[in-house]
């Protein structure tokens, strides 16, 4: 009775954190040399002629959120931690640094916190080991834990007879671009609002069944629009503008204090509550 009393008081049952370009500032370098490597592992792994890259990257991020799933989709195969040890094997993890302010502040929360990263275990934990987070968060969401096949599928869907669907000749014009359907990914990821209801769905904190929905941090305006969809509370990480379906902008991940107080604000208040409840002697009964 009095740990419900106490659990009345927060308005979160969880926050859920993206990870790179959210936990640490674009500046750092990491998204350009992914990019980078993205770019080489498509040339190199991939055969794709280097020069129809750039608008081919394009695309495919724009309709399937990464890159990756884009490439699944229109027909290439491949094994995925060949692609992850490619893309990150080669990242610029020096320019992290520890970041004992960020440390304090996550520390300072005791509402369960999960990060919810569309990149590898690997990668989570070692950009989480270089900015010395480790023990901040109770778990993780990543590409292992929403995509139930860790293990590549040889489907062999490069062959004569399955053609690699040509996405850049399909938006090369209106026509054709309405007659034939984009071909769907097997990759769950961000922004999907399915990826975000089933991260949702593990962590059992699900928003359209609870009166306290999950508070969800953000460097993608795409990633918050469809937690807002969802039915997540959001934060915008990285502008101070908000943007539509941001219910918060920071500036920096260290702004949490200053931008959401009530986090803590709450905390204080239901430890304070319990506390007073512990002190409260239970009357006795015949």
């Amino acid at each position: 009775m009095k740990m419900e009393y106490v659990e009345r008081q927060q308005k979160y049952d969880c926050l859920l954190f993206d990870l790179d370009d959210t936990l640490y500032p674009v500046s750092a370098g990491l998204a350009a040399a992914v990019l980078n490597n993205i770019k080489d592992y498509m040339t190199e792994k991939l055969g794709i002629n280097s020069e129809k890259i750039p608008e081919l990257c394009n695309l495919l991020y724009k309709n399937y959120g990464t890159t990756m799933a884009g490439i699944r989709a229109i027909g290439y195969d491949f094994d995925y931690d060949e692609y992850h040890s490619f893309v990150h094997g080669r990242l610029p993890y020096e320019n992290l640094k520890p970041d004992p302010v960020l440390r304090s502040l996550l520390l300072s929360l005791p509402i369960p916190k999960f990060i919810f990263t569309n990149a590898d275990k690997i990668h989570a934990a070692k950009v989480v080991s270089k900015l010395g987070l480790e023990g901040c968060f109770e778990g993780m969401i990543c590409f292992e834990t929403l995509n139930d096949h860790p293990v590549v599928h040889k489907i062999k869907i490069i062959n004569k007879t399955s053609p690699i669907f040509d996405i850049i000749a399909h938006f090369s014009t209106t026509s054709s671009s309405s007659e034939v359907e984009l071909p769907n990914t097997p990759i769950v990821c961000k922004p999907s609002e399915d990826a975000i209801q089933k991260a949702l769905n593990i962590l059992g904190a699900n928003p359209q069944t609870t009166v306290r929905p999950s508070l969800f941090f953000e460097d993608s305006v795409r990633n918050i629009q469809s937690g807002k969809r969802v039915g997540l509370d959001t934060v915008l990480v990285g502008n101070s503008h908000r943007c539509k379906g941001a219910d918060y902008a920071l500036e920096s991940i260290h702004n949490m204090k200053e931008a959401i107080p009530e986090l803590w604000e709450a905390a204080a208040a239901a430890a304070a509550a319990y506390n007073s409840l512990l002190e409260t002697p239970t009357p006795v009964t015949a």
